[in-house]
């Protein structure tokens, strides 16, 4: 569409007496959306655009919409000219000269007959060759839905909504739907719907906008071309909050109708399956889905509290085990601080409850298999990932994660392969992180370094980004390159043990071992007060030359499970230790000999 014809300020209240969607005012106007979109662009009807909204958030005025109607009547009024053709009345005659006229009547109609069969086919013959055939749409962008009730405080539902839809979308196994994550960069776009769809490589946008009054929620969404910013479906859901679910299960049916894709039998069910849910426990489901996102401790733990609100309302909604599986994983990270015996028996718990109640729960799949392989239960873990995959073959994150899978098995190959998927289906939220640990694991030191600036010119306080960028330098050996990074990643997440075990080694490689010692002592100090990964001590030692400790620290390792020893077979760091009888017989002993 072209720009909006008239424009008002953000917040000023639209007027009662407005249609507040395409399809409203195509019923009005009693045409199709089309019909009046063209109408708009090309003839200058009255619609009128928000003006914090580059598009989309639509209304008419009724009484502007009659005002231009009897501007343009005879147009828009005007009957279809039908060929009328007239006989002039029989004269009376005697029976010769009616044979005689009716001889040249059948001539005559046979004549126009004729022509009209001629130029039938000429028609057709020319509509044909003009005729374009729009593109089959196979990939598809849902946008961040909008939030229409001017109250930021209510965006967690419209970010909710939209996460929740793109999940349902992604289950089409012949139809590649973007991520949540690479989207949400789009929530306040500068670009046009084409720019939008070339950066995200995709046919189609769905774009749209979410109001919740009261116990009712509204949903409306439209579907355009990413090629030629075409609308070709508008539709409003009104719905109650407890049918929200059914909401975004008819939403993601119609636009999977629309976009012609084929939907297996399995598909369909489980993109109809939804049960009425009460607005509380949604709402507290959605805070903590919003929270979560924000990607750190105190944000994490406010989304436990979430979801456990969400369960203490209805213990029979599996997605918020999955919330609770995935809080509780991310706080078993190097960068969370929770010892593993504190963690993993909640993420396999709740897991497990949810495919309990939902076998078709991809995340939670995915969250049990990654629980899995922390406690090395390989041939487990595997046929979750396979199953996760098998149930939705686009979610970037689980082939992301089936990605370190491969890696810890030692088939790098295959594990630059499986990243190279993901990214393909998540360009953005496969960062440059994840795919450069795999390359460091595959030693091809040059593409992570790579991969790790790539993703520091986007995100250049990124602590992970930055400890990965020092993995890669110090194998190459170049450690003093690493160490303005990998300091700087220290004052980013003050006291992070895995950054100061990283940074140890690349003090002591880079001829600085009075730095190397002293953050050891510091690290040993702080083990006196508190819980310190043995990974940490691992990677000193090692770094330091000082393999008897690194025994030792190995064996502590062992004992909590430590997520170092996934590495064991791949890890460039353990490669001085590798012929030691102790290291091969450790190998064993976490089932990867």
């Amino acid at each position: 569409m072209g720009e909006p014809s008239y424009e008002i300020p953000a917040g000023e209240k639209t007027p009662e007496k407005a249609l507040d969607s395409w399809k409203e005012i195509a019923a009005y106007l009693n045409r199709d959306v089309t019909t009046v979109q063209r109408w708009e662009k090309r003839e200058g009807m009255p619609v009128h655009r928000h003006v914090h909204d580059k598009r989309g958030s639509v209304y008419a005025l009724t009484e502007e919409l009659d005002e231009w109607i009897q501007s343009r009547r005879p147009r828009v009024d005007e009957p279809e000219k039908k060929l009328e053709t007239e006989m002039p009345p029989a004269a009376p005659s005697d029976h010769g000269v009616m044979a005689e006229r009716r001889v040249r009547l059948w001539i005559a109609v046979a004549a126009v007959v004729c022509i009209c069969l001629a130029g039938g086919g000429w028609l057709i013959t020319r509509h044909r060759a003009t005729v374009t055939v729009e593109p089959k749409i196979r990939s598809l962008a849902v946008l961040p839905l909008r939030n229409l009730s001017g109250d930021p405080a209510q965006d967690y539902l419209a970010d909710g909504i939209t996460e929740a839809l793109i999940g349902r979308l992604a289950n089409i196994r012949d139809l590649h739907v973007i991520s949540h994550t690479s989207v949400m960069r789009f929530k306040d776009p500068k670009l046009s719907i084409p720019e939008i769809a070339k950066t995200l490589g995709v046919d189609a946008v769905v774009e749209g906008s979410v109001i919740k009054e009261g116990d009712r929620i509204r949903v409306t969404a439209q579907l355009i071309r990413g090629a030629t910013d075409v609308h070709f479906w508008s539709e409003t859901y009104d719905r109650e909050m407890r049918d929200a679910l059914t909401l975004e299960s008819e939403l993601a049916l119609s636009i999977a109708k629309k976009v012609e894709v084929t939907v297996s039998g399995e598909e369909q069910q489980r993109l109809s399956s939804a049960r009425p849910v009460a607005p509380e426990v949604y709402e507290s489901y959605l805070r903590g889905r919003f929270v979560l996102g924000q990607a750190n401790r105190p944000a994490v733990e406010q989304s436990i509290h979430y979801f456990e609100e969400a369960l203490n309302r209805d213990a029979t909604f599996a997605p918020a085990y999955v919330g609770l599986a995935e809080a509780y994983t991310s706080l078993g990270t190097v960068f969370g601080g929770m010892p593993p015996e504190a963690t993993r028996p909640k993420v396999t718990s709740y897991a497990r409850k949810a495919l309990a109640l939902d076998p078709n729960l991809v995340e939670a799949h995915v969250a049990l298999a990654f629980v899995l392989e922390e406690e090395w239960h390989w041939t487990e873990a595997e046929a979750e990932y396979r199953r996760a995959l098998e149930l939705n073959p686009n979610n970037a994150d689980a082939h992301s994660w089936f990605a370190l899978w491969l890696v810890c098995q030692g088939r790098t190959d295959e594990a630059v392969a499986e990243i190279g998927r993901a990214r393909a289906l998540d360009p953005v939220g496969i960062t440059g992180d994840r795919v450069s640990f795999i390359l460091f694991h595959a030693r091809r030191y040059d593409d992570a370094i790579l991969e790790s600036r790539s993703a520091l010119a986007i995100q250049p306080d990124n602590a992970l980004s930055l400890m990965y960028l020092g993995f890669a330098l110090i194998a190459d050996d170049k450690p003093a390159e690493a160490i303005p990074g990998l300091e700087k990643a220290l004052s980013l997440s003050p006291g992070s043990p895995a950054v100061t075990g990283v940074l140890i080694r690349a003090y002591a490689h880079a001829g600085r071992r009075g730095d190397a010692m002293r953050l050891l002592a510091e690290l040993k100090q702080r083990k006196k007060a508190g819980y310190i990964p043995a990974a940490a001590f691992v990677n000193a030692y090692l770094g330091l030359g000082d393999n008897e400790q690194a025994f030792y620290w190995l064996e502590q390792a062992y004992k909590e499970q430590s997520n170092i020893l996934q590495f064991l077979k791949v890890h460039p760091y353990f490669d001085p230790i590798r012929g030691d009888p102790r290291f091969v017989e450790l190998v064993r002993r976490v089932g990867l000999g």
